[in-house]
């Protein structure tokens, strides 16, 4: 039987890594799900979000419905929308996503129990999924970690059985166009 892979994609982190390690282009995600997968079984992709605030830059907002109307239409791809959490500071509008980490550990851990998976494949650099990671691998189940230099972090990237740097090598077939 073929290895079972999951892949969770830490949307706004993933975002903010590759602008600032990769740059500004426009990456084909279905490309980038099957590099992740590599010869194994894609079971499932999930990429967790939060919609930007339509009030405060519109076309910001619809570019980024656009994008998600885009991952929507591929094969096995679910999109996890959380809530955008405005706070005014200084007279200035400041977003937090808000429970996008819990949405993705508990698919994590929900999935690795159901058995619907042999890897997950955990592509952020936030190391509060330790506790997570921990959990899944309890379960005899692997957790792979792709990553960019900056904002990764190091005890992520310990705490998983394995861990990929995404480069600007690796991303090079992952990009539209």
């Amino acid at each position: 039987m073929s290895e079972r892979v999951v892949i969770f994609i830490d949307g706004s982190n993933f975002y903010h890594g590759f602008k600032n390690n990769i740059g500004t282009k426009d990456i084909d995600f279905l490309k980038f799900a099957r590099k992740l997968a590599r010869r194994r079984k894609l079971v499932r992709v999930y990429y967790y979000n939060a919609p930007a605030d339509i009030n405060c830059d519109k076309e910001k907002y619809w570019k980024q419905q656009e994008f998600f109307d885009k991952l929507r239409k591929f094969p096995n791809f679910e999109l996890v929308l959380v809530r955008l959490q405005k706070r005014v500071v200084n007279e200035k509008p400041i977003y937090t996503i808000k429970g996008d980490d819990v949405y993705l550990a508990t698919h994590l851990i929900v999935l690795a129990y159901n058995d619907a998976y042999d890897t997950a494949i955990l592509v952020s650099g936030d190391a509060d999924f330790i506790p997570a990671i921990k959990a899944v691998q309890a379960k005899g189940k692997q957790v792979e970690n792709y990553y960019f230099m900056k904002g990764g972090s190091w005890h992520l990237r310990h705490e998983c059985d394995n861990s990929v740097l995404m480069d600007e090598n690796f991303m090079e077939g992952c990009l539209e166009g």
